[in-house]
């Protein structure tokens, strides 16, 4: 059932959206109803890259949206392993392995998730490598670093699956790339499981959050039944 925290999210994601189309912002016929393909991704994606972070970095966990395309794209070309997630985490192998050695298409098309899907192997989580940079797709940001995505929890999920694994931890940097109209001033509300960001990007600038935080595993008393059964990583890790 829907909470008070539920529909307090979508009026920001609908304001959000209407003002991103109202701006031309985007690069799809509406915002709405996704994480916001906007314009300047490929600035955002080149300012990320900016950060000693990120140059030191060998392994980056990115969400498959198009408007994080660029950053995978980046970082196979600089060489870096990059992890992206199956839609849905519908398979019990839930990622993509994007290993720049072992590819034989060219970094940006390797990067789109379509594509992906035909040319990079599945693998379980645990069979990942521990995590430089997670880079998270956002509908909207705030200076403290809370965020919301389209609302289907698979990031967060992602998130948790690869902190229970030991994967992710402190020293781990967690980054989302935006258009600056998706930064907004009002508070958004959180609940455990919701992931912060340590760093807002947009093609204008970089900003430092104010209250990083992050979920420490799997909160299983937030997921229904129907949910547990239609991701295999975690009915594998109830039946452990």
């Amino acid at each position: 059932m829907p909470t008070k925290h539920d529909a307090a999210k979508q009026l920001v994601r609908t304001q959000v959206w209407d003002a991103l189309d109202a701006a031309d912002a985007v690069y799809d016929d509406t915002a709405h109803g996704r994480i916001p393909n906007f314009k300047g991704s490929d600035l955002a994606a080149a300012r990320l890259a900016e950060l000693d972070a990120w140059k030191k970095s060998r392994v980056i966990k990115a969400v498959p949206d198009k408007a994080q395309l660029p950053v995978r794209a980046r970082a196979l070309e600089e060489g870096k392993l990059v992890y992206m997630a199956v839609p849905k985490l519908a398979t019990l192998k839930p990622f993509y392995l994007l290993d720049p050695a072992a590819l034989d298409v060219p970094p940006l098309e390797a990067a789109a998730s379509r594509v992906a899907a035909t040319v990079a192997p599945t693998v379980e989580v645990d069979a990942l490598r521990p995590v430089d940079v997670v880079v998270l797709g956002s509908v909207a940001v705030n200076r403290d670093g809370a965020r919301i995505g389209k609302g289907a929890g698979y990031s967060d999920l992602e998130f948790a699956l690869l902190t229970e694994a030991g994967l992710v931890g402190p020293n781990t940097l967690v980054v989302t790339t935006v258009h600056s109209l998706q930064v907004i001033d009002s508070p958004i509300p959180v609940t455990d499981h919701d992931v912060n960001v340590d760093l807002v990007i947009t093609p204008e600038a970089m900003i430092e959050c104010t209250s990083p935080r992050r979920p420490k595993g799997i909160f299983w008393d937030h997921l229904d039944a129907s949910k547990i059964a239609a991701i295999p990583a975690l009915q594998a890790r109830v039946n452990r």
